[in-house]
């Protein structure tokens, strides 16, 4: 963080409205933090560095559930670090989103009548910068409202001057590297985009299909092969069948008819043929199949391209002009009336390949691409964290890495489109190819070109770490923050994403990792766990809920729901629960501030505290301690529940209560717990903050008069511990949750007050009697007492007389009625698991489902029965 000039700090206040409004405070206290700086980090400072660079929103997007929960994830760590003294930089930008964006803007030239064509190259290309200036970026507004506490002065763009440099540095060293090539290969294409798609681009889901039986060849020499395309029989170019299968052997070398054509195929022997799957023959069609292709060239097979880029066929006959789904079924029927169809099954449910952008089924295609050499690279990748240089969190995801980088092949980089990084090749008139880095001049010349495609967005994001750190030259900020130190993302995309800058971030920085630790999320959903999707109806924009409960409700919901890798369910519900929360803290620290509690000053000596300050502040430093392991194993739920629990239970349920009785009743005593009060809110806002900025900045400047809260300490363990005090007030609680129960049980009202003794002689209990009383609304005895009820707890005796509060008579009966049921309940259930012929046939979830009746059943009978025994005779 830059070093700011002091800013006046207001004075501690007692003074906070009666209710927190987040609409009133986010906004302004946002743009309070950016002004001051808070956020801006100093590659010159002697602090410790601490780094996370955002994975890039595409520019076309907005702010959705699963943006909002990685951000709240990278914005606690870094606001952390940064209060424990790093000069933290979490750095923001986006991504130019080649397929995405282009779609986006040839619609709008739809809807004028027009297509990119008509413009021209470089005039489509200023229209979509001037889209990207009008509508990109909305994402970076909704990251504001969140609360990100990102370098604004360091948001960087995939296609930004700095960021293109550095795209067609790293090209052209692979280039010469001899890890970029060109070839003819089967690639994924999208008849929609109409572009190449990497591997990882395609989405596979099952669709209904047909499997279709077909006949080739003729007399003797026939052989059935099966289909789910049967379009591209068209392009077939040799029947392929296992060298041992004997079925076969006879026609193995031999040429057989291609039905519908007037070709003949040859039948080869290839290992690549399961002989016991289907009829142990398949067709062969290397233009539009990659293991087909990989059959073709071992065995020096003709490709045959039978479709055009729009999956329109362009074969000669019949089926020409047909789209390749209007051909399956022309051609289908064709066989069928040559009697060529053995078998047809529909549906048949099989994996299809779907562009990831437009969902359009991917067509295998043959063409002349561009392509990464990845076994070097991707070797390096694996080899980074097999010895520990890079960490994956949680550990058992390590394997999915593993899995990828070890069998990935190579990357099709090339993408048929206008906007993106231009592949910087230049061909000349003789066959000539220049690779052109970002200092060097093209060639001129008449017969000169360009390549016309541009690079896949994952290669700019590849480079992200250090690219956006300003490689390839050494600037400040590379030295200072690079490498990075943890990069928080899902685990869906750590192919797409992870594995890419992992390889591109060794071979630009000599061996030296992008990050150190790669923490993965798992997806967001909602409450029953079901993706969310807008043909579901389950889809919720966070704007929504910040709008409605707060930016610290949906952030701490978000946060409580973060198990390492796991997918995180949520629902309004839990929103409102955790807007519940902020109201608490701002409830119980508004009591805190009109009743006195102060920062001002050393803490008291323990010798002077009660035992209930003692407690707290043991419990305090137990607190602090595991949430900072929380933090560094990245148990995100379990360190949020953990301060949910401290706050709401220990602090405001317990410790806020026991000082209301010492407050009262004033003295020394009562000052020195609002000097502990002090301390203890003081303490769990700055530990909250990370995760709910807004209310605790509004919190923590009124009670200690500081700057800001984003720019304070970290607490620190004390290491105060004092497990005496500890056992006292959980005595003390046992008793008073004990006796609240009872009372529940008896149906008393929560303010109803009754007489009672407290047998507290001899008891480390005995200090706490008033506020006992006062926490379970008893009042003393008199002299008509009469003990109707005694309950021991802990070591002590509550003798209560509910002779005037409740009808025994009608609360016997009815305890008496409902005791009756569960021996009946215990009964059935005991019968139907001594059952044996029943435990024989039932199935397990229902013998399992018996028992718990059961066992609920008995503890009834304990709990009703212990109820009716302490009530007084009617």
């Amino acid at each position: 963080m830059t070093e700011n000039t002091q800013h006046p700090q207001p004075a501690p206040t007692t003074e906070l409205p009666t209710q927190y409004t987040p609409a009133e405070v986010e906004g302004k206290l946002y743009e309070r933090w950016v002004e001051r700086g808070y956020f801006t980090a100093d590659p010159h400072s002697e602090k410790p560095p601490y780094t996370i660079v955002i994975p890039p929103p595409n520019v076309t997007g907005s702010l959705h559930l699963g943006h909002a929960f990685q951000h709240t994830l990278m914005d606690a760590l870094t606001r952390r670090k940064r209060m424990q003294g790093h000069e933290a930089l979490w750095l923001p930008g986006m991504d130019h989103a080649g397929i995405a964006t282009q779609n986006r803007v040839e619609q709008q030239l739809a809807e004028e009548g027009k297509s990119r064509h008509d413009l021209g190259r470089e005039e489509f290309t200023r229209r979509v910068w001037r889209w990207k200036e009008d509508y990109g970026g909305r994402i970076l507004g909704q990251m504001r409202r969140l609360g990100d506490g990102v370098d604004w002065s360091r948001e960087r763009f995939t296609m930004d001057e700095g960021l293109s440099r550095a795209v067609l540095t790293i090209f052209k060293r692979l280039y010469e590297d001899e890890l970029i090539y060109r070839a003819e290969r089967i690639i994924n294409w999208c008849p929609r985009c109409l572009t190449a798609l990497s591997d990882i681009e395609v989405e596979y889901q099952e669709d209904d299909g047909e499997l279709v039986s077909i006949e080739y060849g003729e007399g003797d020499e026939k052989v059935v092969v099966a289909t789910t395309r049967a379009e591209t029989m068209l392009g077939d170019t040799a029947v392929a069948v296992h060298p041992d299968d004997e079925r076969y052997r006879h026609l193995v070398g031999k040429r057989i008819k291609l039905p519908l054509t007037d070709r003949t195929i040859p039948v080869v022997a290839d290992e690549h043929v399961d002989p016991e799957f289907g009829t142990g023959a398949v067709k062969v069609t290397p233009a539009h199949d990659p293991n087909d292709f990989a059959i073709g060239r071992r065995h020096s097979l003709e490709s045959i391209t039978v479709m055009d880029e729009r999956g329109v066929i362009t074969t000669h006959g019949p089926f020409e002009g047909l789209d390749r789904f209007e051909a399956r079924s022309a051609i289908v029927a064709a066989l069928r009336s040559q009697g060529r169809i053995t078998a047809e099954k529909r549906p048949y449910l099989h994996s299809v390949g779907h562009c990831s952008r437009c969902k359009t089924t991917v067509e295998p295609r043959l063409s002349l691409q561009w392509w990464v050499k990845v076994g070097p690279l991707a070797k390096a990748a694996g080899d980074a964290v097999r010895d520990g240089r890079v960490t994956i969190h949680p550990e058992d995801m390590a394997k999915r890495y593993f899995d990828w980088v070890d069998h990935m092949n190579d990357w099709c980089i090339s993408r048929q489109l206008w906007w993106g990084h231009r592949i910087p090749i230049w061909y000349g008139p003789d066959g000539e190819v220049v690779c052109v880095g970002p200092d060097e001049e093209p060639p001129t010349g008449e017969g000169w070109h360009q390549d016309t495609d541009v690079l896949d967005t994952w290669f700019s994001s590849g480079l992200w770490p250090f690219s956006t750190l300003g490689w390839p030259e050494r600037t400040p900020e590379l030295e200072k923050f690079y490498p990075t130190d943890v990069l928080v993302t899902g685990h869906d995309i750590i192919f797409f994403w992870v594995a890419r800058m992992m390889m591109f971030g060794l071979y630009a920085m000599d061996g030296e990792v992008p990050f150190k630790t790669v923490a993965l999320t798992g997806l967001v959903r909602d409450e029953r766990g079901k993706k969310m999707s807008k043909s579901f109806g389950n889809v919720v924009d966070p704007l929504d809920w910040m709008d409605a409960y707060g930016s610290d409700a949906v952030r701490f919901t978000l946060a409580r729901g973060a198990n390492p890798g796991t997918d995180v369910p949520i629902g309004e519900e839990w929103v409102q629960a955790s807007r519940n929360f902020a109201n608490k803290i701002w409830n119980a620290t508004r009591f805190a501030l009109m009743n006195g509690a102060t920062t001002e000053g050393p803490l008291p000596d323990p010798s002077q505290m009660s035992a209930a300050d003692r407690w707290i502040l043991s419990r305090l430093g137990r607190t602090v301690a595991d949430v900072d392991a929380l933090y560094e194993d990245f148990q995100f739920a379990k360190l949020s529940d953990a301060l949910y629990h401290f706050a709401w239970d220990e602090v405001f349920d317990w410790y806020v209560e026991l000082s209301k009785t010492t407050f009262q009743e004033g003295g020394a005593a009562a000052e020195v717990g609002k000097r502990v009060l002090g301390e203890v809110l003081d303490v769990t806002l700055r530990l909250l903050h990370p995760v709910v900025p807004f209310v605790t900045e509004v919190l923590w400047t009124t009670l200690t008069g500081g700057e800001s809260v984003v720019v304070a300490d970290w607490p620190r363990d004390s290491g105060f511990r004092d497990a005496a005090a500890e056992r006292e007030i959980e005595t003390l609680q046992a008793v008073i949750t004990e006796v609240r129960r009872f009372r529940h049980d008896q149906g008393l009202q929560p303010g109803q007050r009754v007489p009672a003794r407290l047998t507290l002689e001899g008891s480390a209990l005995a200090p706490h009697e008033a506020a006992i009383r006062q926490l379970l609304r008893l009042q003393p005895e008199g002299e008509a007492f009469t003990a109707t009820a005694t309950l021991p707890v802990a070591g002590v005796e509550v003798a209560l007389d509910l002779s005037g509060a409740i009808d025994v008579a009608a609360e016997r009966k009815r305890l008496a009625k409902d005791l009756a049921a569960a021996e009946k309940e215990k009964a059935q259930a005991t019968a139907k698991l001594g059952n044996e012929a029943f435990l024989a046939k039932a199935p397990d979830h229902v013998v399992d489902k018996i028992r718990g009746r059961l066992a609920k059943a008995e503890d009834d009978i304990a709990r009703l029965a212990a109820q009716l025994e302490r009530l007084p005779q009617a």
